[in-house]
């Protein structure tokens, strides 16, 4: 019989991937939900929708994508087996820079976008925009802060645990950037 070895957490490593990827895909999920019903709602009020759009800053949400992809990188660089301590700290500590620098910049965007959520020629844009976006930025905010923690006192099963919800958000959005901006 073989001998299991603990993970930091005290669970067996089986049980700590178990978790992961059960949140990952329970992320992946809520969002796929979300982003159905945006893609719903743009068929059933297309008018509304293309009109709401024209409100929208693509620039910013493709300079937000590239930083996001900045940051994803970082944390892929953090994920390493042959990164060192200080590797994975300084990885760590870059790729939540840009995760909060993706916040500064999203909430730059929501400054504009505010003025016109609240006319009714949009449907039901704005409210579904800001619950898909305001949800990813929480996720962004919530992960940048974890980054930081784990980067304070990294082990390889809290660096894999965030460095993979993180490339899960770059997904989220990556996946969301076209439906919501151009599509």
């Amino acid at each position: 019989m073989e001998a299991r070895t603990l993970s930091e957490s005290g669970a067996a490593p089986d049980a700590d991937a178990f978790v992961l990827w059960v949140l990952v895909w329970s992320e992946l999920a809520a969002f796929g939900i979300l982003l159905v019903a945006f893609l719903v709602a743009g068929i059933v009020q297309r008018q509304a929708f293309v009109a709401a759009q024209d409100h929208l800053d693509p620039l910013l949400a493709g300079m937000n994508t590239l930083v996001l992809l900045t940051s994803g990188w970082q944390a892929a660089l953090a994920g390493r087996t042959d990164a060192s301590r200080h590797e994975q700290r300084r990885s760590l500590v870059i790729a939540a820079f840009f995760g909060f620098l993706f916040c500064a910049i999203k909430l730059f965007e929501y400054r504009g976008d505010v003025g016109a959520a609240g006319e009714a020629t949009y449907g039901v844009f704005f409210e579904l925009y800001f619950i898909i976006t305001g949800f990813h930025l929480l996720h962004v905010v919530f992960g940048a802060v974890i980054l930081l923690l784990v980067a304070w006192r990294p082990s390889p099963t809290n660096v894999t645990l965030i460095t993979t919800l993180w490339h899960v958000i770059d997904l989220i959005w990556v996946s969301m950037f076209p439906i919501v901006y151009l599509v």
